[in-house]
């Protein structure tokens, strides 16, 4: 009896898929991908082309993060892009608010209500997937707000800029008047990561700062950093920089690693 020939050829880090989306171990046959693999690409790839193009539901967002009752108003802002193309044409345009939208924020006397300075402002765009946001802003501000609230901090009016990139956040922070601001911004769709979020903290934001002054943390969605561990985090940050008065390479994330991998992975390919 003749034995049935195996077309896939097989990879010995197969078994370090269970710990990663990442595509590795794929397998072969003959010098080419098999067929699921390959299908499974096309799919990925298709969902970040329409990550990156897909349009953010503000009004929806605003009227959850209204419900939560952290801030007096919520805005929709929008940058100096005004569409998808200028924005992904002209990354300038995009740090930048709108003339519009900057005489609309300067006109708010928030000082009025409350003389004290904001200690934090929260400031969220879209950036480069709007998915990452509609799915992963709201439930992050929940777990956020509520290891920041016990320090009785005063948070900003939350802001929600179309068409904006991490810089823009300097602008909107500096007009409100706020020691830190922190952005939400969907990163870059990766193609096993179309919904994945990014923070950035910068003290004393104003026009003009670049990446050194800024703290990130990137990953954020549910099958990335939770939100419980992403918040614990942004507090330690953003206790550290409202003490220290400083943020950026002058400021470490000294929170404890993940150890939840260690000890669990040996050699394999030498047969430990």
């Amino acid at each position: 009896m003749s034995k049935t020939r195996q077309t896939v050829v097989t990879n010995p880090w197969g078994m370090l898929r269970q710990f990663t989306s990442a595509r590795i171990a794929l397998g072969r046959t003959g010098i080419s991908l098999p067929t699921s693999p390959q299908l499974e690409f096309q799919l990925a790839h298709a969902r970040a082309r329409d990550a990156v193009h897909h349009a953010i539901d503000a009004t929806a967002l605003q009227q959850s993060i209204t419900a939560l009752g952290l801030a007096p108003d919520c805005l929709i802002l929008d940058s100096a892009a005004g569409d998808r193309a200028t924005y992904l044409q002209r990354p300038d345009l995009g740090r930048r608010l709108a003339p519009e939208s900057q005489s609309r924020l300067a006109a708010l006397d928030f000082h009025a209500r409350d003389p004290r300075p904001h200690d934090v402002a929260f400031v969220i765009a879209d950036g480069l997937s709007a998915l990452a946001i509609e799915t992963n802003a709201f439930p992050f501000l929940q777990a956020a707000l509520a290891r920041l609230a016990p320090a009785g901090l005063k948070i900003a009016p939350v802001t929600i800029v179309r068409q904006g990139r991490v810089a823009v956040g300097d602008e909107v922070g500096a007009m409100l008047g706020a020691k830190l601001v922190v952005v939400l911004i969907g990163e870059r769709p990766g193609l096993s990561s179309p919904d994945s979020m990014g923070l950035y903290l910068t003290w004393q934001p104003r026009v003009g700062l670049t990446d050194e002054s800024r703290n990130c943390i990137s990953n954020i969605r549910p099958a990335g950093l939770s939100y419980e561990e992403a918040s614990y985090k942004l507090h330690y940050l953003v206790s550290e920089a409202l003490r220290r008065e400083l943020s950026g390479v002058q400021l470490k994330d000294e929170t404890p690693g993940d150890t939840a991998l260690e000890g669990r992975l040996s050699n394999f390919l030498l047969g430990e």
